[in-house]
C-alpha cells in the first residue's frame, strides 16, 4: 500500500513538473531584443505612425496591411508591432540621448497598435544594406499580442532588392507569412502592403 502511495506521489510530481514546463514554454523561441516591443514608455500607440525624421528623408515609403488571427480570416485588434531599421548608410542611427534598446536599434523605429479592423501603417524611408555587405535590405518587426509573449516574425524584405536571395523569396514556412513586399508608385513616396497571420509557423504557438 505504501509503495502505491509513493508511486502515486511521484507520478503527481512529474505531472506538475510537466505542466509547469509547458506553461513556461516561450512562444516563438529565443528572441534577443524582442522585449523592446514593450519599451514605448508613455507613447500613445496608434495604428498609424511616422518614423522619426520622415519629412527630410529620401526614398520615402509607406507600408500598411492587416493583422489576422491564427485562422487567417479574423482581424486582430490591439496587437502591438515594433519596427526598426537602418538608415541610408546601412547603420542604426542613434543620438546622445538614446537609451536602452534604442542604443542598438537606433531611432528609426516605432510602435504601432492595430485598430479594430486589424489595420496598421507606418511611414519611413527604405533602409540600406549593412555597410560593405550584400545582406538584403530589411525592416525588423516584433509582435506582441494580448495574452501572448512577444516574438519576432519574418522581416520586411523588398522584392526588387538586388541582394534578395532565393531562400527568402521561396521560404517554405515564413514566420507569420511572407515578409517580401513589392513597392509601387512613381511619386515621391512608394507604397507596399503586407498582411500578417498571428502564430503562423511560430514555434510553440
Amino acid at each position: 500500500m505504501k509503495k502505491h502511495a509513493i508511486l502515486l506521489a511521484l507520478l503527481t510530481l512529474v505531472m506538475i513538473s510537466c505542466a509547469q514546463s509547458q506553461s513556461t514554454t516561450k512562444v516563438g523561441g529565443p528572441c534577443e531584443g524582442c522585449e523592446a516591443v514593450n519599451n514605448y514608455d508613455n507613447k500613445k500607440l496608434t495604428s498609424v505612425d511616422t518614423i522619426f525624421g520622415f519629412d527630410t528623408m529620401q526614398n520615402k515609403i509607406k507600408i500598411s496591411g492587416t493583422v489576422y488571427k491564427n485562422d487567417a480570416k479574423t482581424p486582430a485588434k490591439d496587437v502591438i508591432l515594433y519596427v526598426y531599421h537602418t538608415d541610408q548608410t546601412g547603420r542604426y542611427p542613434k543620438t546622445a540621448s538614446s537609451k536602452g534598446w534604442g542604443k542598438k536599434h537606433g531611432n528609426l523605429r516605432t510602435w504601432l497598435k492595430t485598430d479594430s479592423n486589424g489595420h496598421y501603417a507606418f511611414y519611413t524611408t527604405r533602409p540600406a544594406s549593412y555597410p560593405n555587405s550584400t545582406l538584403p535590405q530589411h525592416i525588423h518587426i516584433t509582435i506582441k499580442e494580448p495574452n501572448v509573449n512577444e516574438y519576432y516574425i519574418e522581416d520586411f524584405y523588398f522584392s526588387d532588392d538586388p541582394n534578395i536571395t532565393l531562400n527568402i523569396l521561396n521560404r517554405k514556412k515564413p514566420r507569420a507569412g511572407s515578409g517580401v513586399i513589392s513597392l509601387s508608385g512613381n511619386g515621391d513616396m512608394k507604397t507596399a502592403n503586407r498582411d500578417i497571420i498571428l502564430g503562423l509557423n511560430i514555434p510553440n504557438y
